[in-house]
């Protein structure tokens, strides 16, 4: 009688893998791999159009100034007029006649505003002349009393062997000229800017009801209302903290100038307070404007330096103490970023860019928080440029297995 001996069967482990597991590991690594490598691709196409919309919109922007330029700044105005023109609604108003008051409000602002600057300034401009010939006198002053620096400089240009060069002048078109040519036009965008900002204004609730009712989802809707809700806020916030701020060195320094004796405290206060808008280039200028007339209209150059030196202690206070703790960490931006923006736009609209270069940052920076932003050096290091959960995808189809097969836990 032969006995047969039993089927032996390899007795998995709870560790172990069963083929299909392993081949639908393996599906998996590939799908990561090419869903990464796609990804990586999209990732690149995005840089470089972005890149080349970035090098490209300075010259749309600045050829098409007449209708970009209003459009940008009613959309700012909107922003910022939107947060009291909804009060103004609360409190029973049309919503017409709400957004009307609002715009009404920021003009007698602006208005009062230019009415306090711009007549002593027409004043202290038929000074100039004097002025300039006063500031003349003082350099040359000064320049006998460092005549040995003038005189190091001709005995080195003569030993570099540096020739005399001709010197070409131009003729340009006068002051009065130039303004005379510019009005119509400036005209023209002022009107459409504040038409464009009323129309803005007066549609901000069938805006918000487009948002909230014409999405797919509920979670998009919440996004979208989240996204306006906080543009909106951070940069009435900050322009509204900033103007106050501002409007604050505006008083200090009319103060001070009036204490000092200088001629139009009151325009050198508002001057002060619109400069300040403008980072870093703003006080600036005011430090040389100040030292411009102090010097034309002291006794001696260091008596006129008083004013700017004055001034410079205060922006220095503000700029570093004040402002920042104001502020706080909600609207702090990396300065490399603010001189980029205030270069950029300061090239495509010059001076009215400049005033609008920090708001459209931070409204482009409000914007990018929901959006996402995108990761610049990790996509140099091969991440992908912006945040995303699809690669995520793999390894949820990992773990979740079709029905039929065992998961990896239960092979």
């Amino acid at each position: 009688m032969n006995s047969q001996a039993p089927e032996t069967r390899p007795v998995r482990g709870p560790g172990a893998s069963t083929p299909a597991s392993e081949e639908r590991r393996r599906r998996n690594q590939r799908r990561m791999l090419l869903a990464e490598q796609e990804l990586r691709l999209m990732s690149a196409l995005v840089l470089l159009i972005g890149l080349g919309l970035f090098l490209a919109l300075p010259f749309v922007l600045s050829i098409g100034s007449v209708v970009f330029l209003p459009l940008v700044t009613a959309l700012l105005l909107s922003i910022l007029l939107s947060p009291l023109a909804d009060y103004l609604s609360k409190l029973g108003l049309p919503n017409i006649v709400a957004s009307l008051g609002a715009l009404a409000v920021f003009l007698a602002i602006l208005l009062a505003s230019l009415a306090l600057i711009l007549q002593p300034a027409v004043d202290l401009f038929a000074q100039l002349p004097a002025i300039v010939d006063t500031v003349g006198e003082r350099l040359s002053e000064l320049r006998d009393e460092f005549a040995w620096l003038a005189m190091a400089n001709e005995e080195l240009a003569t030993l570099m062997g540096n020739a005399g060069t001709a010197e070409v002048v131009l003729a340009t078109p006068s002051l009065l000229e130039e303004i005379a040519f510019a009005t119509p036009s400036v005209l023209l965008e002022v009107l459409i800017t504040f038409l464009l900002a009323f129309f803005m204004i007066e549609a901000r609730v069938r805006m918000r009801r487009h948002l909230l009712f014409d999405r797919a989802s509920f979670g998009s809707s919440v996004k979208a209302a989240r996204a306006m809700r906080e543009v909106q806020d951070r940069v009435a916030a900050y322009i509204i903290t900033v103007g106050l701020i501002n409007a604050g060195v505006g008083v200090v320094v009319a103060l001070g100038a009036w204490a000092l004796g200088v001629d139009a405290p009151i325009m050198w206060g508002g001057l002060a307070m619109i400069l300040n808008f403008i980072p870093y280039i703003g006080p600036m200028a005011m430090i040389a404007l100040l030292a411009l007339f102090g010097v034309g209209t002291a006794e001696t150059v260091w008596i006129g330096m008083i004013p700017a030196l004055a001034y410079l202690g205060l922006n220095a206070l503000e700029g570093n103490v004040i402002t920042p703790s104001i502020l706080g960490a909600r609207f702090t931006m990396s300065p490399v970023m603010i001189l980029i923006a205030l270069s950029y736009f300061t090239w495509i609209w010059g001076v009215p860019g400049a005033l609008l270069s920090v708001p459209i940052l931070l409204t482009l920076t409000a914007v990018f928080d929901h959006i996402g932003r995108p990761n610049l050096v990790g996509f140099i290091f091969g991440e992908p440029l912006f945040r995303s959960n699809l690669l995520e995808g793999g390894v949820d189809e990992d773990q979740a297995a079709p029905a039929g097969l065992p998961d990896r836990q239960s092979a």
